[in-house]
């Protein structure tokens, strides 16, 4: 019986050590980069101190949930920037996929006896945790431009945060497993993340955006991109919405069963292709 306890109190140690390298390997890496660090934060900020100025003037937000009253456009536009932050930093998280898998490194991670899922869901938290740091880092530089959501609202979007980080951040490892080489890498990004990002409610609101095409309101609604940018919105300002929270679960879990299976040694992608980490 001591042995049996003696051998599981191993085990879950070896879990959390792996789990703490493969989050730590990502954190690291990532303050490391400091370049990776200043151009995530340009981003959004050029979207908020430049074209929020401009578009304040000819786009208004009338009163909608979650706002009380009326807002400037920079406040409303927010939510959408933090969604930036995590979609770009989903794809550049597997964007070291594809790098590892062509140096060989990846075949050191997955072969190892953890379950894949277990090692791949690490590597997620592992992504989240870095876009954590740049999100809270930019709201509070968009603090001192006088968007300020309550306090709680701090809180309350911690959670929605790493849901919608899990949910782009798989569908972002899905996609590295059909990339086969760096270099294809720009091509295939663009073609997700610039419809995900502009076919949303990130910089319009959706009543603006049905108003000048039914169509275009109707792809917006059904892009899972946009419920994540809501369920942020709302969280921020100390509320749940409760449709976007269901659809951003239910993505999430179907992006990364759709990546685990991608990355099955004997079903998977990689499996077929015979690349490394395919189990070949």
């Amino acid at each position: 019986m001591t042995a049996y306890v003696a051998s599981q109190r191993l085990e879950a140690s070896g879990y959390l050590a792996c789990f703490n390298g493969i989050v730590w390997r990502e954190v690291l890496r990532f303050l490391h980069q400091r370049e990776r660090f200043l151009s995530a934060l340009v981003r959004p900020l050029v979207w908020l101190f430049i074209f929020a100025a401009g578009f304040r003037q000819v786009l208004g937000v009338s009163i909608i949930p979650p706002y009380q009253t009326y807002v400037l456009y920079e406040v409303f536009v927010t939510p959408g920037l933090v969604g930036m932050i995590l979609l770009f930093n989903a794809m550049q998280s597997s964007l070291t996929m594809v790098y590892d898998r062509e140096t060989g490194a990846m075949r050191t991670l997955l072969v190892s006896p953890f379950p894949r899922s277990f090692l791949l869901i690490s590597k997620l938290l592992g992504g989240v945790a870095v876009s954590l740091l740049q999100v809270y880092v930019f709201l509070s530089v968009a603090y001192l431009w006088e968007i300020e959501p309550p306090v709680i609202g701090y809180f309350m979007v911690l959670p929605a945060l790493v849901l919608s980080g899990l949910m782009l951040g798989a569908l972002a490892l899905f996609m590295s497993s059909v990339i086969k080489q760096l270099e294809n890498f720009a091509g295939v990004m663009n073609f997700v993340i610039f419809p995900m990002f502009f076919a949303s409610s990130a910089l319009y609101p959706l009543w603006r955006i049905k108003e000048a095409s039914p169509l275009l309101y109707e792809i917006c609604r059904a892009n899972p991109f946009t419920h994540a940018v809501e369920l942020i919105r709302f969280a921020l300002y100390g509320q749940i919405a409760q449709v976007s929270l269901a659809i951003v679960v239910g993505f999430t879990a179907l992006f990364l069963a759709a990546a685990i299976y991608a990355y099955n040694p004997s079903k998977g992608l990689l499996g077929r292709r015979g690349e490394p980490g395919g189990g070949r």
